[in-house]
């Protein structure tokens, strides 16, 4: 992150919400969303710290802030954190003003200093709070005016994160009633030790880019964090900077949480890439934000990308889910076959080419989707070529088809030839291929050639699913007697070569098990698949030549089975 106006340092609950700094969660930031499970942790996390034997310390992960002066913050993540730690420190203040009456002063005392120190003050004229930390805009009259007050908290006309905010109050009070007491001494000396024991790393950046880039690094360091909210935020404040009517807000607020629930925050970021790319120049996660936010600028900006993001969520979801309704059987077999290769790269063009032929002409479209998994199989799973250079040529085409420049199945189909693996190279590397079948997803991928090879030879068509086949090793991976053939070096080589695979059923294969070629041999003779069938009666023995020259076969029917045209 090198050149990136930000810093890092590590901080205590005290020293955040010391020195009169103050904290917004801007107002299009997610609602409060804890519940019960999040709270309980919490709490679990924080009275281990005060008991015999504790850690020192308690890490409560990564806080991004994003400066609007030195005193100022705006809470890109982390709101749901430190609001909890608010909402518990005033269900403490609720406590010990309970038990303060005239006689006992020294409870009140108590709250006014926790009050102070970590939530701000009352003016003492308007009775008016000013709190060190304001809520988003669904969130903050609650808080402001019932949670920092200490009104009581009314039951009716909330919405569902406000009804959260009041439970979140009443759960820690009683947490704190239950395991702590009511004694104001204990209640302050509890409060005053965890907000030492509690610490955040906390990044601090200055502006919206900087901020989405710190998300991206951190993420791909294996930090979930919600690049989603900062760019909702980002497309929201263009909108508001040009005063959008309430109206206008909800409508586009209701779209968006539309979208994010039908993908799911984490897959937005994702979503967003692709639908971009299908439409622009091929852009890499780490400059998607700073592309959209140069080319975001105004409020129709942001409504015309909400309302083209609105329409192909529902696309994006359906390509990624090939057991939806509207898909053909053929369809979902090819969708089925890019999840099990694992290749995103063809989504941004299929995104396109489904918004330009889905409707019109499904038949094309399935021809473009037939295609596209024959490549990826051609190209990713056996030849195993660089994806960056597939991707900048899906990147092309997929702009054209948006542009109109390319509008039918058949020219489509005749762009996408650059990245056909030819025969002569895919027949090469087939021959030679290994895939270790140790992998689950290998495995699937392995019984999903095995059975096409077979309905190419025998024309009858099978579950390569289905648990009544199992995949067999004919130089199994553990052999008993009978393979001193096989060193280990060679063994190692040979046993999962895709010509040292084939087919039995489950109950055959367990029979086989670890025997020799000799015994297997006769196993085989009986079995329901030709390609198995062909073994039998070809080899007389199980040799490396033998698994060679099976894989050369298997690499021939292989260049007739995942073939396109392109004349």
């Amino acid at each position: 992150m090198a050149g990136m106006n930000f810093n890092t340092t590590n901080n205590t609950f005290r020293q955040l919400m010391g020195n009169g700094l103050l904290y917004r969660v801007p107002p299009f930031q997610r609602d409060y969303s804890w519940s019960k499970d999040e709270w309980d942790d919490l709490w679990q996390d924080i009275t281990a710290l005060v008991s015999a034997g504790a850690e020192s310390s308690h890490y409560m992960g990564y806080l991004v802030l994003q400066s609007l002066d030195s005193k100022r913050f705006d809470i890109i993540d982390g709101q749901q954190r430190i609001t909890t730690l608010s909402i518990l420190i005033l269900a403490a203040i609720a406590l010990l003003l309970e038990q303060a009456d005239e006689e006992n002063q020294d409870d009140r005392k108590r709250a006014e200093q926790l009050r102070s120190s970590y939530i701000g003050y009352l003016d003492p004229v308007t009775l008016i709070p000013q709190a060190k930390l304001s809520l988003n805009r669904h969130n903050d009259r609650f808080y402001q005016d019932y949670l920092v007050p200490l009104e009581r908290l009314p039951q009716r006309g909330l919405n569902r994160s406000e009804h959260l905010l009041r439970k979140a109050f009443n759960w820690f009070r009683d947490r704190l009633k239950a395991d702590i007491g009511t004694k104001g001494e204990e209640i302050v000396r509890f409060i005053d030790s965890i907000v030492d024991l509690i610490f955040f790393t906390v990044i601090t950046v200055t502006d919206e880019l900087n901020a989405f880039t710190v998300f991206e690094t951190l993420n791909a360091r294996g930090v979930r964090l919600s690049a989603t909210d900062l760019l909702k935020n980002y497309l929201f404040s263009v909108v508001s900077k040009e005063g959008a009517h309430g109206t206008e807000l909800q409508n586009l607020e209701e779209r968006w949480e539309g979208i994010v629930g039908l993908l799911g925050s984490e897959s937005f970021p994702e979503f967003l890439r692709i639908f971009w790319n299908s439409r622009h120049k091929l852009v890499r996660k780490s400059h998607l934000f700073k592309t959209i936010r140069r080319a975001i600028v105004k409020k129709g900006d942001a409504f015309s990308l909400i309302r083209e993001l609105d329409t192909h969520a529902r696309i994006y979801a359906a390509l990624r889910n090939p057991q939806e309704s509207s898909w053909s059987k053929k369809e979902r077999n090819y969708l089925g076959q890019l999840q099990m290769f694992n290749v995103r790269q063809p989504l941004a063009l299929l995104l396109a080419a489904y918004n330009r032929l889905g409707e019109d002409n499904r038949e094309g479209f399935t021809k473009i989707l037939r295609t596209i998994a024959v490549i990826s199989f051609r190209y990713n799973v056996v030849c195993n070529h660089p994806s960056n250079e597939q991707e900048k040529v899906y990147n092309a085409i997929a702009q054209k088809i948006s542009s109109g420049t390319l509008d039918s199945a058949r020219d489509i189909i005749t762009a996408l030839q650059p990245v056909y693996p030819e025969d002569r190279i895919f027949r090469t590397v087939f021959s030679e291929k290994e895939l270790r079948t140790t992998n689950s997803r290998n495995k699937k991928v392995v019984r999903y050639i095995l059975f096409a090879i077979e309905r190419h030879c025998s024309s009858r068509t099978f579950d390569f699913e289905s648990a009544t086949y199992s995949l067999e090793h004919i130089l199994p991976e553990h052999p008993d007697d009978g393979w001193d053939i096989f060193d280990d070096q060679l063994h190692s080589r040979c046993v999962y070569l895709l010509g040292n695979m084939t087919l039995l059923a489950a109950g055959d294969n367990r029979n086989a098990g670890n025997k020799s070629y000799l015994e297997k041999r006769i196993i085989y003779s009986q079995s329901e698949f030709v390609t198995t069938l062909g073994i039998s009666k070809h080899f007389n023995e199980w040799t490396p030549d033998t698994i060679r020259s099976r894989q050369n076969w298997m690499a021939k029917q292989a260049c007739s089975v995942w073939s396109v045209s392109f004349s």
